[in-house]
């Protein structure tokens, strides 16, 4: 085994690595799992600080979960933390709300009869809601397509027996939960309100047409705008998956006044991981509002290979979707991932009045120009659009 340069744990040899578990980080959960286990407590604790900031002036606070919750965890197997953001302490608004991300795997082959698989994975998440609740989780949201397996790379019409109406089976299942707990759930764009009562919905406003994500092959683009959900708990909107690549999609929602926007995703490491934690963590802060970002975890292997289009040989399945569900603040805070091949429940307690502070703070609306924005999108949707480029006049002129 070869030492380190004085960063407090030996290196891990070719051999070890290939017996860690598959999508693992050199065998640990997550990044943060890896660097907090082999720096020395003062180097991590400014890593720390660089790479998920501050909250306040402060590292951001852990809250410990209810021993209910942990038994659950420790039980079925899922990664579980919770954190707590702060705010300036104000004496005439007070806006604390408790949040939570849940990231899973299928639970059986994609092989297996529709049915059964939809049931199973009902029964996978029924103790992590369940942790939810018990650790008085006010709003919880899912990942994207959470009762199926992520089919839409295969172009197979037969995956469109999982479509539910509104309030199909998925929804009730939800609902009995957000009565039990007096919650707030998310159906990916259903908004289920404390009281069990349906909301509203949001459809997907982006379809990616990317690599193996031949999504529309079974749905296009939304027609629902930029909704933002006026709840007991605060103004919620949910931005679906590859929205999360639009700026503008992000700026609409922050612009109809929301204070926590979700992502829920299904994405793969080869295609997105080094954007993932940046992106939803940029919206927060230019748009002055929490951002959740959750995604999926596992490999999904499909029964017929497929190809798309890409010069890419046939293959069955998608990559690995790595998980890392987090959260992020508006002050450019964030917390620490979940597992990257585990299940998970990410918990954050947010004082949501942060949100106004930062907007007083920086003055981003104040100061954005909407109307010069306004102005080159109008221009740019006409068909004799020209780009504004000024030439160097010594660019095409010829020398001799």
């Amino acid at each position: 085994m070869e030492k380190t340069d004085g960063i407090g744990k030996e290196n891990v040899s070719t051999e070890e690595k290939q017996s860690f578990k598959d999508e693992s980080i050199c065998g640990y959960n997550s990044l943060h799992h890896l660097l907090s286990a082999n720096l020395k407590p003062q180097l991590y604790q400014e890593v720390s600080r660089l790479l998920l900031g501050l909250n306040c002036g402060k590292a951001l606070e852990t809250i410990v979960p209810p021993e209910s919750a942990k038994a659950l965890s420790s039980k079925h197997d899922f990664d579980l933390q919770a954190y707590k953001f702060s705010a300036d302490k104000e004496l005439l608004r007070e806006s604390r709300v408790r949040v939570g991300l849940i990231q899973n795997s299928i639970a059986l082959p994609t092989t297996a009869p529709f049915s059964d698989q939809k049931k199973a994975i009902v029964e996978k998440l029924r103790p992590i809601i369940d942790a939810a609740g018990a650790s008085g989780v006010n709003i919880l949201c899912l990942q994207e397509a959470w009762m199926m397996p992520f089919a839409f790379c295969t172009r197979e019409k037969r995956w469109c027996e999982f479509a539910e109406p509104v309030n199909g089976e998925s929804t009730q299942f939800l609902q009995e939960f957000a009565l039990k707990y007096n919650m707030r759930l998310w159906n990916t764009a259903v908004i289920i309100g404390n009281h069990g009562n349906i909301i509203g919905k949001h459809r997907k406003n982006h379809i990616p047409r990317v690599g193996d994500f031949n999504e529309s092959t079974y749905y296009m683009e939304g027609n629902t705008g930029h909704p933002v959900f006026e709840t007991v708990y605060g103004k919620i909107a949910v931005n679906i998956c590859y929205g999360r690549h639009h700026p503008l999609n992000w700026l609409a929602f922050g612009l109809n006044g929301a204070e926590i926007v979700f992502n829920p995703s299904a994405t793969v490491g080869e295609l997105s991981e080094p954007m993932w934690p940046i992106e939803a963590r940029n919206a927060s802060i230019a748009n002055s509002y929490f951002v959740g970002s959750i995604n999926r975890v596992g490999t999904e292997i499909f029964p017929n290979p497929f190809t798309s289009g890409d010069g890419k040989p046939q293959h069955p399945d998608f990559g690995h979707f790595y998980g890392s569900s987090h959260f992020s603040a508006p002050d450019a805070s964030c917390t620490p991932s979940l597992s990257r091949f585990k299940d998970g429940l990410m918990i954050s307690d947010m004082d949501l009045n942060l949100c106004r502070q930062l907007k007083d703070k920086w003055g981003f609306r104040m100061t954005a120009r909407y109307e010069l924005y306004a102005d080159t999108l109008a221009s740019y949707l006409k068909p004799d659009f020209e780009p504004q480029v000024i030439s160097d006049p010594f660019l095409h002129k010829k020398s001799f």
